[in-house]
């Protein structure tokens, strides 16, 4: 399998409310340079791709109100841009992409990844990523790429894995997927030292994941699989529109990964996060003598400590006695949260708009 059989699907369809109100249903997290780096976070890991796998060959699903801004921030052919019409979660279209590149190359080599995740220490993911894609090329596994945990983290999924007395590799079996756990259970994985967390990357042969699909989810295999003729000819979009009408609202681990027992995990040692929520973004970001974060050279802090302050603009803003609060002030927002009750932002949003 060669260079050029081998692509990319960046997932990148997501609104990201728990980045609210910075990121909105208009322009969600994965368009917006959440880091200061003047690039934003689907910018990033389209150029940390692109150093692995031919531009040509990396393909971005997303959700179709966002094509326009994936081509205006990417520079990509539309063809590269794959639109699910309706948000079906991650099996779908996932299926969707795998057969639709199968169809234009039965050899593909198809590596998966999110497009809002901080990745450092770039020389370490290539290594764990070309191990990925050896054990993917070499084997009919599904590979998928754990993160050694460095704290109970509740906000994460977990992969257990068989953990043999001698590791000839980084490579090993997945027992389970577990799903984001309370913090005594996320303290006995730790404890135990064979739970990675899932970093949601995945590297597949196109021909591995169909298979896995006929037998675990057949309802998408036959909607998506079956049928193939309409892939990549002008009658695709309408197809498109009668699929995600019939397929079910499911998450790629639901449909196949929890019930497909050839799955490999590559112990990386790449430094990541999903930034998931404004407090994962503050673990990363400098802080003051008393834990404070701020993006705004404007902002002071008294009898403060624990805070994240985030602005979009240069407004002098003081905080006085507040103690784990996280507050973003955007051009017409403004949220003030109790860092301990960030898990409850989806909810609050839901009663709010």
């Amino acid at each position: 399998m060669n260079k050029n059989s081998t692509y990319c699907l960046i997932m990148a369809g997501g609104v990201g409310s728990r980045f609210w109100p910075l990121s909105t249903e208009n322009n969600p997290k994965q368009f917006l340079d959440i880091l200061g780096s003047g690039k934003s976070l689907i910018q990033l890991t389209f150029d940390r791709f692109n150093q692995v796998i031919p531009e040509k060959n990396i393909f971005i699903l997303t959700n179709s109100n966002y094509k326009n801004k994936v081509i205006e921030q990417l520079g990509v052919a539309q063809n590269q841009v794959l639109c699910e019409p309706q948000r079906k979660n991650t099996a779908p279209c996932l299926a969707y992409a795998t057969a639709k590149i199968h169809k234009k190359d039965p050899n593909a080599l198809i590596l998966v990844s999110p497009s809002d995740h901080l990745i450092l220490n770039e020389k370490q993911f290539f290594e764990d990523i070309n191990t990925g894609i050896s054990k993917a090329k070499a084997s009919d596994d599904i590979v998928t790429f754990g993160i050694k945990p460095t704290r109970p983290d509740t906000g994460y999924g977990y992969i257990e894995f068989d953990a043999p007395d001698n590791v000839i590799s980084n490579t090993c079996k997945v027992k389970q997927f577990r799903e984001k756990p309370n913090l005594e259970t996320a303290k006995t994985f730790i404890k135990q030292g064979n739970f990675y967390w899932n970093s949601g990357m995945f590297v597949w042969k196109s021909n591995t994941v169909i298979k896995s699909f006929q037998k675990y989810s057949n309802e998408l295999y036959q909607i998506f699989f079956a049928n193939d003729l309409h892939y990549n000819t002008e009658n695709e979009m309408q197809f498109l529109d009668n699929a995600f009408q019939q397929c079910p609202d499911i998450s790629i681990d639901y449909a196949l990964l929890e019930k497909e027992p050839n799955i490999s995990v590559v112990l990386s040692s790449f430094d990541w996060s999903d930034l998931g929520t404004w407090g994962s973004l503050q673990n990363l970001l400098e802080k003051d003598d008393n834990n404070n974060t701020k993006n705004n050279g404007n902002t002071y802090f008294f009898n403060s400590t624990n805070c994240l302050v985030k602005a979009e603009s240069d407004k002098t803003i003081l905080i006085d006695g507040l103690e784990g609060y996280i507050v973003i002030d955007t051009k017409d927002r403004l949220m003030i949260l109790s860092a301990e009750n960030e898990q409850e932002l989806k909810a609050y949003l839901k009663k709010i708009n």
